[in-house]
C-alpha cells in the first residue's frame, strides 16, 4: 500500500510541475515568482516523500 501511495505522490508532483509550466506558457502569472517557487518546493517534497515510501517498501520485500 505504501508503494502505491508513493507512486501517487510522484504523480501529483508531476501534475503540479505541468500546471505551473503550462500556466506560465499560456498566461502571465500575476503573483510573480512565488507561484514558481511554491510549486517547485511542493513538487520536490512530494517526490522525496514518494521515493522514500517506495524505498521503504523495497527494503521490506528484500528482508523476506
Amino acid at each position: 500500500m505504501k508503494e502505491k501511495f508513493g507512486d501517487w505522490l510522484m504523480d501529483i508532483a508531476k501534475y503540479i510541475v505541468t500546471v505551473v509550466l503550462l500556466t506560465s506558457f499560456f498566461d502571465e502569472v500575476h503573483e510573480g515568482k512565488s507561484v514558481y517557487v511554491s510549486g517547485g518546493i511542493i513538487s520536490i517534497v512530494l517526490v522525496i516523500w514518494g521515493l522514500y515510501l517506495q524505498k521503504e517498501t523495497v527494503r521490506k520485500k528484500r528482508r523476506k
